[in-house]
């Protein structure tokens, strides 16, 4: 609704300018109009037009880049209104607006350029895994139920995973009784030397926020901005760290399969339907438990080790993300659901339901092939 309505800010906005055109070039009597304007300037008004106009398509396109051309298109305005100012100085206001929404556009920019420049920094130093074939070889020493986890999702038999690329829908929320905010994300993970790039974007309140999760040389940190400007999260240090170590092995288990081969986890068979595994990442180790069906379906993994955070406290509840709705998902087959939850003091708290958007595996660079 808010994208509708402030397009038509920009396009009525725009069209007020014409009357600064009309009034140069005589076209219509315009008596409350009481500055002249001269032809070179009525010629700038009618420019201003359709740069408004430009400016309006470029928004409603989803252009990322829209904010460029709202505030060159602003200056010149607002150049004009002062020109005309006893005429046309409640134009202003509509001018504030668009500078208002291009700034929060110009934060999301940045956030954004932030989340790129790792992922190619990524692509380049962080990507020389092989991808040969998954064997059955290859798997002979895992469990028997990840064994048949594997085969199941149809991981054996295709090019092992050295990256990933994934998009998420769905909802989250910081509270048990608060509605979910409707969510979408992108996320790149690395596992030559682990990293993890995770970016969503919501809006809370009906405003727009931003989150950026950031996983490399065994640091994490994790920074939310409302209005992607304002800073409503600052989580890092140790147990941020630990956290999201976790969720690095929570998605090999769920999004890259074929990765659990890697030699940094050590597994522990509990009974043929449940494992424990430690995955060590240098000098940070971490546990978790997975729950397997009789068909095959890994259906939850269950952690302590990954902290809740509100924004300034950490907290240790048993974390969990039971899956559902097994799919075929760029040739495998995997969860395409999700739900996030922290077994509380107070009960259990579902904060965040995710679904697949896309999946691609083994990508050289940004470029994402169709």
């Amino acid at each position: 609704m808010f994208k509708i309505i402030f397009t038509i800010i920009i396009i009525l906005h725009g069209l007020i300018h014409i009357l600064g055109f009309a009034k140069a070039f005589n076209l219509a009597k315009l008596e409350q109009l009481s500055i002249a304007i001269s032809r070179p300037v009525g010629a700038l008004w009618l420019l201003s037009v359709a740069l408004f106009a430009l400016t309006a398509f470029l928004f409603a396109t989803n252009k990322s880049w829209w904010w460029m051309m709202a505030l060159a298109t602003v200056v010149l305005s607002q150049m004009l209104i002062i020109l005309s100012w006893s005429d046309a100085k409640f134009g202003t206001l509509p001018n504030i607006i668009i500078v208002v929404v291009a700034a929060v556009s110009i934060g999301a920019f940045l956030m954004d350029n932030e989340f790129t420049g790792v992922v190619k920094h990524n692509f380049s130093t962080n990507n020389n895994l092989t991808t040969g074939i998954l064997a059955e070889s290859d798997i002979a020493h895992l469990p028997a139920p990840v064994q048949k986890y594997l085969r199941y999702t149809g991981s054996v038999g295709k090019p092992k995973v050295k990256n990933f690329r994934a998009e998420f829908i769905g909802g989250i929320r910081s509270n048990p009784g608060d509605d979910y905010m409707k969510v979408s994300s992108v996320q790149y993970n690395f596992y030559e030397k682990p990293a993890r790039f995770f970016y969503m974007t919501a809006s809370k309140m009906g405003l727009p926020a931003a989150a950026l999760h950031i996983y490399q040389n065994i640091t994490a940190t994790f920074r939310v901005k409302l209005l992607n400007w304002f800073k409503v999260v600052d989580a890092k240090g140790e147990k941020m760290t630990q956290g999201e170590t976790v969720t690095v092995f929570n998605d090999m288990c769920f999004i890259a399969p074929a990765t659990l081969i890697d030699k940094r986890i050590e597994w522990e068979s509990i009974d043929h339907l449940t494992v424990k595994a430690g995955y060590t990442n240098e000098n940070i180790k971490i546990s978790a438990t997975l729950y397997f069906n009789e068909k095959g379906e890994l259906i939850n993994f269950i952690s302590s080790d990954r902290y809740h955070i509100d924004g300034k406290n950490y907290y240790n509840y048993p974390w969990s993300t039971p899956v559902s709705d097994y799919k075929e998902i760029n040739g495998y087959l995997l969860p395409s659901k999700t739900k996030l939850i922290y077994a509380t003091p107070n009960g259990d708290f579902t904060y965040g339901e995710l679904e697949y958007k896309d999946l691609r595996y083994n990508l050289e660079n940004l470029a994402i092939p169709k």
